[in-house]
């Protein structure tokens, strides 16, 4: 994410000697990523972030796969997903490939009892329902309805709700997530034309800084197994940093759709990217004004991609049969477009108050077993007239 920010105390100079009150020195860490090409933030903690004490047993948490190779079009009842108390035991992945897991989670318990860190993967929560903060050791995110929340990998963080009543759309992405590279100048500023600006951002504050030894648990994600560590000092012991690389908000109701004339192509809705996927809003916004417009989308072929759509809130105006929390799958190979009836009635109306997000990934996705349990299984006749 190109935009500069930093909270609590730092040294004037990187790299040089930076003493606590008493003389000691804090101990400086480089926190970056693709090696020292990508975004990075220095970090500066009252401890040495390398104290391991204990390593416990690993678990193996990858998906379970019931489809390897699909082509039918299928709609998630993702409501139907059981809340479940724990953070990380409560997401259950749905949709995957080597590039991206996509699941939904309904916890109903805050993440207090354990810190956590997923190493392989940038992590994108859409806070469907519920609200509360993000707190990581870079600072602390409050969230509400409609936010979305990028964790980059190696974010070392725990989550607390304000009710029991949570619903989120997930992805972990094994490739960073970066803002449209075509809304960015050369110098990384977003511009004029882009449907949002920096301002909108929710950026992390109140940094949260301990001074404590003893026993600290850190569940790590690599590789597909979750590990549980044992560090000596308070993984939030932070006293400040500055940098490109941390943790960030944005929220679907601050995205401002690019309308015309005629129909627009789903690119104009694109929030987020990576080299294999793209992250889409779809907002209340006015209805193409072409004198003979046809607000419905046109049919069309995922030729490259898969395409992945969760429904949030209003009418979809192209879909029937759609609720909140439901998922579609409409995979690359056979083209799809609008249920029947819906083109036509699109005429003439003139706005919509659909909020939707879509992810169109550039590899196949398999189905998983949670997923199988949640589908409909006949969506993929609902054209048939």
């Amino acid at each position: 994410m190109p935009i500069y920010h930093k909270l609590g105390e730092i040294p004037q100079k990187r790299h040089t000697q930076f003493t606590k009150p008493n003389g000691n020195l804090y101990y400086e860490q480089l926190f970056g990523t693709i090696g020292f090409d990508g975004m990075s933030s220095l970090i500066y903690h009252h401890h040495r972030p390398t104290q391991v004490s204990a390593i416990g047993e690993a678990i193996d948490v990858n998906p379970k796969i019931a489809v390897d190779r699909n082509i039918t079009s299928r709609k998630l009842i993702g409501f139907d997903v059981t809340p479940k108390d724990d953070f990380l035991e409560a997401r259950e992945p749905m949709l995957v490939n080597s590039d991206v897991h996509v699941g939904l989670a309904a916890p109903k318990k805050s993440l207090t009892a354990y810190f956590y860190k997923n190493s392989d993967a940038d992590e994108l929560l859409f806070i469907h329902k519920g609200t509360g903060t993000l707190r990581t050791f870079l600072g602390n995110i409050p969230f509400e309805y409609g936010d979305y929340l990028i964790i980059p990998r190696g974010m070392i963080y725990q989550i607390e709700f304000d009710t029991e009543d949570n619903r989120i759309l997930y992805a972990e992405s094994f490739h960073p997530i970066y803002t449209p590279k075509r809304y960015r100048n050369w110098f990384g500023q977003l511009l004029e034309h882009s449907p949002f600006c920096e301002r909108d951002y929710k950026l992390p504050q109140d940094l949260e800084t301990y001074d404590e030894k003893g026993e600290f648990v850190l569940k790590i994600k690599k590789q597909g197994m979750l590990h549980s560590l044992v560090y000596s000092t308070h993984p939030f012991d932070v006293v400040g940093w500055d940098g490109y690389n941390f943790p960030y908000g944005f929220s679907i109701h601050n995205f401002e759709p690019i309308t015309g004339r005629v129909h627009q192509p789903p690119p104009v809705h694109q929030t987020f990217e990576t080299s294999a996927f793209v992250v889409c809003s779809f907002c209340p916004r006015l209805y193409d004004y072409h004198p003979k417009a046809i607000p419905a989308p046109y049919n069309h072929s995922n030729i490259d991609s898969d395409e992945v759509l969760y429904y949030v809130d209003g009418d979809f105006m192209s879909r029937t049969g759609i609720g909140p929390g439901y998922i579609t799958l409409h995979p690359a190979g056979i083209p799809h477009g609008p249920h029947p009836g819906t083109y036509e009635g699109s005429i003439g109306k003139k706005g919509t108050e659909e909020l939707a997000v879509m992810i169109d990934t550039f590899k196949p996705l398999k189905v998983t077993e949670n997923a199988l349990k949640i589908d409909d299984g006949t969506y993929y006749k609902s054209w048939v007239e």
